[in-house]
């Protein structure tokens, strides 16, 4: 699948989002002193993420079955254990999954196989790789947008792969911004504010999409008090010296019971042939 840039691909509204997002980069001094890596995925949380989320009937659920034929298929983008896109089997039969992480394609993999679903895993960050995934009746994109600077190329490139609907959810704020005040006893550090999921309509509709927007809220993922812990001392680059102060902030400013949510959808505005650029393992 080949498109030509638009210029409203790198128009005022996705310039803003980038800005938005590049002011998020960590200093490189709070880097070279951090004692892991303050980026990346447990896979083990998200494959748990994706067997709850068959359980729950969300609006993005809803606005995506809305759209999906019999024996239907999806494209899930960012899928790690693949919460976007297991709720749709059945009526989906066939389901896409991109992501930077094998380990994340195979969680992915396993739970669409014991779903009964046929599966195709393309590896790699979106939308370098957008050439080598199908058409779909639905595209789905959950949680993932954030992580995309050029939000104007990849929103288009999820476009271009739906026959039918677009579905992208993501929290209303940006999903750490709850940490603003730990960085900021921590490390003296203050943390953007933006951007935010009105900011990511705002880019969808410059590029001539049809938005709807549906405000909900999900509750807060449950975690013990030791994970807690650990991961708030990862992603603030400080070592398990400083999880007193952390247990003290997590008293003082607690993770919101309830995460404010947005789900974007729209039809898309183009139809487009595929032209698979290589191959990707597949199953079922």
């Amino acid at each position: 699948m080949t498109t030509t840039p638009s210029p409203q691909e790198h128009g005022p509204a996705a310039r803003r989002w980038a800005d938005a997002l590049a002011a998020w980069a960590l200093p490189e001094e709070i880097l070279a002193q951090a004692p892991e890596p303050p980026y990346g995925f447990d896979v083990g949380l998200f494959a748990r993420i994706a067997d709850d989320a068959v359980t729950r009937y969300t609006p993005s659920r809803r606005v995506a079955l809305e759209a999906l034929p019999v024996g239907g298929s999806v494209l899930d983008v960012g899928c790690g254990g693949g919460a976007a896109s297991l709720p749709l089997v059945p009526p989906a039969s066939l389901l896409v999954g991109v992501d930077e992480s094998p380990d994340m394609l195979a969680a992915f993999a396993e739970r669409a196989a014991a779903q009964g679903a046929g599966h195709l895993l393309v590896e790699g960050r979106w939308p370098e790789v957008a050439d080598r995934a199908p058409p779909v009746d639905v595209v789905v994109c959950h949680n993932v947008l954030y992580n995309a600077p050029d939000a104007g190329p990849f929103l288009r490139a999820l476009n271009d792969h739906a026959r039918q609907r677009v579905v992208v959810e993501l929290t209303e704020e940006h999903p750490v911004s709850w940490m603003n005040p730990y960085w900021q006893h921590l490390h003296g550090l203050h943390r953007p504010d933006g951007p935010t999921a009105s900011d990511a309509a705002e880019v969808a509709r410059e590029l001539g999409y049809d938005v709807a927007v549906e405000r909900w809220e999900r509750p807060w993922r449950d975690h013990d008090e030791e994970h807690l812990v650990a991961m708030v001392r990862r992603r603030l680059c400080v070592g398990p010296e400083r999880d007193p102060e952390i247990r003290t902030l997590l008293d003082r400013f607690p993770p919101p019971g309830a995460r404010e949510v947005a789900t974007l959808w729209w039809s898309p505005s183009t139809a487009v042939e595929w032209a698979g650029v290589g191959t990707a393992s597949s199953s079922g």
